[in-house]
């Protein structure tokens, strides 16, 4: 009896886990289904005219029907959409649109996902480098990578970033008003850069990256924004960027991807002013690997490991803090650089945002 007992229990766990991975893979071939509406603007069609047929979607989106057929009933088995079966119409709740439609939602995922294939696309690279050791600098990856790593931070930066992050710091926020010098480190886009400068007309504020071709979009992005005139972009590291005296000096979720992050938080504290401080954006993690198991931690994991671990590995000192450090560890780290004051400034279920001073 208790043998049996045993043999139902696990095949139910067998069952269940099966079901999670059937879960898991469905939703990892939907995230390309999510990019696709995206970028064809579907979601937004759908928001603004309430139930449609594939056709009617077709025709208003200027795409197939064929395809849209299939792309609308993937969506409706996913729960994105819901489907109407007496009329055979689909429907975009309102409830869903912050996350699929609005750009300016502090929510907004849609955008975001199309970074996931670049994960795909590094896969050989990634299965030779687990058995080397050698790293993959951010560089080599498909520029899908770039644009989805813009829209996914953008969305927390507009939300949270001079609205919270800047007030919480010790006295950046009356220095930028009053005028002040900023840098913005591994800036990629410049999104963050871009947001600070339309927050805070009488300061200047300047880009550093390494690579080059994330630097030009920043500038396109700088000119598309109005604020050109006060905001320049750069190729730099974050170990040799330029200028002295910043009232302000950011690492937006990039200190764990270096390859020296404490040859930067060095660096950093020679360039930036008596009374100046440092902003460290990183990933929302605790201390201990345990308390990092749960969606996020999930997502920021199999970031690190596509992304994060090996662009460090890539770099000169190798260090590979990766996405999931922990305050201890960035604290560790910015204490080893001579500043004598850390703390957590603010958070979010996705960052945890700290304060570096001299």
């Amino acid at each position: 009896m208790n043998t049996l007992i045993d043999t139902v229990s696990e095949q139910q766990k067998i069952e269940n886990f099966l079901g999670q991975v059937v879960n898991d893979v469905a939703a990892a071939y939907s995230c390309a289904m999510t990019t696709v509406g995206h970028r064809l603007g579907l979601y937004k069609v759908l928001a603004q005219n309430g139930p449609l047929s594939a056709a009617e979607l077709a025709v208003k989106a200027a795409v197939s029907e064929r395809y849209v057929r299939e792309w609308l009933n993937n969506q409706a088995a996913g729960g994105y959409v819901n489907y109407n079966p007496a009329d055979q119409t689909y429907h975009l709740p309102a409830e869903h649109a912050p996350v699929l439609v609005d750009e300016n939602s502090p929510i907004f995922l849609a955008g975001g996902m199309g970074g996931l294939r670049a994960i795909y696309g590094i896969e050989d690279r990634l299965v030779e480098a687990f058995k080397s050791g050698e790293g993959i600098g951010w560089h080599e990856h498909h520029e899908s990578l770039f644009y989805g790593t813009e829209y996914l931070f953008r969305t927390g930066y507009r939300a949270h970033l001079t609205s919270e992050w800047i007030p919480a710091l010790t006295g950046v926020d009356e220095k930028l008003k009053a005028g002040g010098k900023v840098a913005d480190i591994g800036c990629g886009h410049g999104a963050s850069t871009i947001i600070l400068a339309e927050a805070y007309p009488n300061s200047t504020f300047i880009g550093f990256d390494y690579h080059e071709a994330s630097v030009q979009v920043a500038r396109m992005r700088a000119r598309e924004a109005g604020v050109a005139e006060r905001v320049r972009f750069e190729v730099a590291t974050a170990k040799n960027f330029p200028g002295k005296d910043y009232d302000l000096i950011c690492f937006m979720d990039c200190l764990h991807d270096l390859g020296d992050p404490l040859g930067a938080a060095s660096h950093a504290r020679q360039a930036v002013a008596d009374g100046g401080s440092v902003l460290l954006v990183e990933p929302h993690a605790g201390d201990r690997v345990e308390q990092n198991f749960n969606p996020v931690g999930r997502i920021f994991y199999a970031a690190s490991t596509a992304f994060c671990t090996p662009n460090s590995l890539s770099q000169e000192g190798g260090a590979a803090l990766g996405a999931q450090a922990g305050e201890s560890k960035v604290a560790e780290i910015v204490f080893q650089a001579g500043f004598n004051k850390f703390r957590r400034a603010a958070q979010t279920p996705f960052n945890l945002i700290f304060e570096a001073r001299k």
